[in-house]
């Protein structure tokens, strides 16, 4: 296996924000790109990242493989990866992931591979009667913002209107957005969607902004939400994360 990116920072970037939620993971590469499919160890969070084939200078796959890696040592590397660089990635006979960066110097670095017994993480077919299109800044505004005051934060989801809530001890926070030329509602019903979630993993899943500028939400009632960022013919990186239930 042998794969060259001239553009890095697609792989750097979404390895950093994946890093985040999962500490040991299996690549799969096969005729159509890189693919990663992993739960965070709490079983809260899902992650799917693909790196297409299309977003390769070079993609020579001779057979489907799978390379399970310590995510944290392999940030590392691309940490030193500057955006001018030629980043090449190919497995080795001796079960190292082989990285060499180049632009006016060549530097390699190798890691091991693991053995990983993880049973295969399958996406979850999820259906989802509210979606919302909109900048990556505007969700990451809101999540931040609630974050001040609450460590989670409750979606409203209604045609015309999403509200994004959270409540602490003494404090409360509320942020409307309504559709228009940057966000865009789509609802099967007149209903009105409500669930709550975790802060912690929702401030790590809005780090995919730094891969797009549009962010693909959708959630239902008491039901898990998808968080989608994606760059056509590149890359597309999207979590599920669990509801979280209120015990009183």
């Amino acid at each position: 296996m042998k794969l060259v990116l001239a553009e890095p920072r697609y792989f750097k970037d979404s390895i950093s924000i994946v890093s985040e939620l999962v500490t040991e993971a299996t690549f799969k590469v096969g005729k159509n790109g890189l693919k990663l499919v992993a739960m965070d160890p709490a079983n809260v969070a899902m992650v799917n990242f693909e790196l297409f084939s299309s977003c390769f200078t070079e993609y020579n796959v001779e057979k489907e493989e799978e390379i399970a890696i310590n995510l944290a040592n392999l940030k590392q590397i691309l940490r030193r990866a500057k955006s001018d660089d030629i980043l090449t990635l190919e497995t080795t006979e001796d079960n190292k992931l082989k990285i060499q960066l180049k632009s006016n110097t060549t530097r390699s670095f190798s890691i091991p591979t693991l053995e990983i017994e993880n049973k295969e993480q399958r996406v979850p077919d999820l259906t989802f009667p509210i979606s919302v299109k909109t900048d990556s800044t505007t969700l990451a505004e809101a999540i931040e913002d609630v974050s001040v005051v609450a460590e989670s934060v409750t979606f409203l989801g209604q045609k015309n209107q999403i509200s994004v809530k959270a409540e602490g001890d003494l404090s409360k926070a509320f942020i409307e957005i309504k559709p228009d030329d940057r966000t865009t509602i789509t609802a099967e019903s007149d209903e009105s969607f409500k669930a709550k979630y975790s802060l912690e993993y929702l401030k790590k899943m809005i780090s995919g902004g730094k891969l797009s500028d549009k962010v693909y939400l959708h959630f239902n009632t008491d039901y898990p939400m998808k968080l989608e960022y994606k760059v056509t013919d590149r890359v597309l990186l999207s979590f599920i994360l669990a509801p979280r239930v209120d015990n009183d």
